[in-house]
């Protein structure tokens, strides 16, 4: 029988840290050997991490990534290796897979579709490949491609398959959003049942600024069946064994690539077939049952990417506690909820900063809630340099109606204490606004859009009550968000009885609007045809240009949805383009 053992190692590196990536490698490289894998493979890029933006740029990163390679390569005896790693040739940098054997690099892959849409900019650094390469590995015909090759129906694939691939390793660094490890599943189960062979699909797992990768690693068989998935949102080790005599049967009984033109595919590249080993059949090994993980569901996927994304960010710049300030309101709940467990209890604080408008019951819930999650609570009353400011600018607003520039200085001294608790100690201050608020502009700038890191940025408001009820129901403990906390109207609290309705639209209504907008680029037309209310649309498109030059200025934050503020998302601030 010929079998193929194949080990996926979903990794987790850092950006920047070539030797750190390194001692993972090392570390992994070792774990399949102890599985007696016949072939490891490892994340696109993952000695530079990704993704490695314009550190690209940097000659001596370039060399020093090679270095690294060769230290991988003298330390792979007796397995086979796949690895991603940025490889120059005539003064030209290629994303890159390396093949290893038994101590020697016997082959290079270069990534032919480089993404160039959404958060992916690789055509600005890396020149495409044009070899699609086959390697016979233990008697098996292996193709290797990265990442985007595989979504193309007609690409490397079926160019490698001609070339006599019987499985394909596709190495990635693919970004999450809320539903993509579905819709991922369903095209690589495609391409393999079209394809009549394995695919073994790793990737990245891990938080690199405003990005998170979930992982979620899975090989499928020549049916399109899934064979093995590895964790979402965590580092793993997948091995199964593929039977490669299946492929060969499955060919015998039903050709169905026979009747399709060679041609069709000459104008990807060439293909070129190396033996690295033939079959070994005195390898003894005792047989093993693949991991087949369950996926997440939706609420899960996405507070564990929140979870994720937050523990990297911290973590990766070297921070080891986070401030957060606590209104008694549900976005600050849910991010310190996040915080506490992506940190634990211990390296998160809290302030509470009350004003002459806040009520009793948001200090009490803001209380309740700190005691629920066994974190630190400070209270420091905002009254007392709310006063002197006003003094301070009493002539130059005398004679004036009061307006939003009152109920912004509340905020901004709020901004001023909590970067000056981040100064004083060295803590991580993380913002707590969110997607609908940031997408009116609804939030005050050097005021409670100070902060490192938006660990809500592109979280909607009515997905915030979502996630708080799923963290009530499912977190290590249950109920932690107080049900006042849930249930009471959402409120800056920087005038008598002030109401976020009464500068917004309700939120049910304004997430589908902005979401329709935002996410879906509709036009003005569109939306009013979704049935939306005229001075609605005009009110919520107004918004959402205008203060894009607010967002430039705000925190970076965790990217859920297909359409993120920031990378995705770039829109001009000097816009005077309007559709109605």
């Amino acid at each position: 029988m010929r079998n193929l053992r194949v080990a996926l190692a979903q990794v987790n590196p850092t950006v920047g840290d070539l030797e750190g990536n390194t001692r993972k490698v090392l570390e992994y490289l070792d774990h399949a050997r102890s599985f007696q894998a016949d072939l490891v493979a490892f994340p696109e890029l993952v000695l530079t991490g990704y993704p490695p933006e314009d550190l690209l740029l940097n000659t001596a990163l370039i060399r020093d990534n090679q270095t690294m390679l060769k230290k991988i390569v003298s330390s792979s005896q007796d397995i086979g290796l796949i690895i991603g790693y940025v490889d120059a040739q005539d003064h030209e940098l290629y994303n890159a897979a390396a093949i290893v054997w038994n101590g020697e690099q016997v082959g290079v892959y270069h990534k032919i579709f480089l993404p160039n849409y959404g958060v992916f900019d690789e055509e600005r650094y890396f020149k495409a490949g044009t070899t699609c390469p086959v390697y016979v590995i233990q008697g098996t015909g292996v193709g290797v491609n990265i990442c985007e090759d595989i979504w193309h129906a007609v690409g490397p694939i079926p160019v490698q398959r001609d070339a006599g691939a019987e499985v394909i390793i596709n190495i990635n660094g693919s970004p999450y959003q809320s539903g993509k490890a579905q819709s991922r599943e369903l095209m690589l189960s495609t391409r393999a049942k079209d394809n009549d062979l394995f695919i073994a699909y790793v990737n990245t797992v891990g938080g690199q600024d405003e990005l998170v990768f979930d992982g979620a690693s899975t090989i499928f068989d020549h049916d399109g069946g899934l064979v093995a998935r590895g964790m979402q949102f965590k580092e793993d080790l997948i091995v199964a064994d593929l039977d490669m005599e299946s492929v060969f049967r499955q060919h015998l009984h039903a050709p169905i690539t026979r009747k399709e033109t060679p041609s069709t595919f000459f104008q990807l590249g060439n293909s070129t077939k190396t033996l690295v080993t033939p079959l070994n059949h005195e390898r003894p090994r005792s047989p093993l049952i693949p991991k087949q993980v369950k996926l997440l569901d939706t609420m899960g996927e996405i507070y564990e990417a929140l979870v994720l994304g937050t523990k990297d960010y911290v973590q990766k710049n070297q921070f080891n506690t986070v401030l957060v300030s606590v209104s008694g309101g549900i976005d600050s709940s849910l991010t310190c909820c996040i915080a506490v467990d992506a940190l634990g209890s211990d390296c998160v604080h809290t302030v509470a900063m009350p004003s002459r408008y806040s009520s009793e019951a948001s200090l009490t819930d803001a209380q309740e809630l700190a005691r629920n999650l066994g974190i630190s609570l400070w209270v420091l009353p905002i009254e007392p340099a709310h006063r002197a400011f006003e003094e301070v600018l009493e002539p130059l607003f005398r004679g004036t109606d009061p307006n939003i520039a009152e109920q912004n200085i509340q905020a901004r001294i709020r901004g001023n204490l909590l970067m000056a608790l981040s100064n004083k100690h060295g803590w991580l201050v993380l913002n707590t606004g969110n997607k609908s608020e940031m997408s009116m502009g609804y939030a005050t700038l050097y005021g409670d859009m100070a902060g490192g890191f938006a660990v809500l940025k592109d979280v909607p408001k009515t997905l915030v009550y979502e996630l708080s009820l799923w963290r009530n129901e499912h977190g290590k403990e249950k109920m932690v968000i107080p049900e006042g906390v849930i249930a009471k109207p959402p409120s800056a609290e920087l005038k008598p009885d002030q109401k976020d309705e009464d500068d917004l639209p309700p939120y049910h209504l304004l997430d589908r609007l902005l979401h329709a907008y935002v996410e879906e680029d509709r036009s003005y037309e569109e939306i009013l045809r979704m049935g939306f209310d005229q001075d609605i649309v005009q009110r919520v498109i107004r918004s959402v240009d205008l203060n894009e030059y607010k967002r430039r200025q705000s925190p970076t934050g965790i990217k859920i949805t297909p359409r993120a503020f920031g990378r995705d998302r770039r829109m001009p601030i000097v816009n005077n383009y309007r559709s109605f």
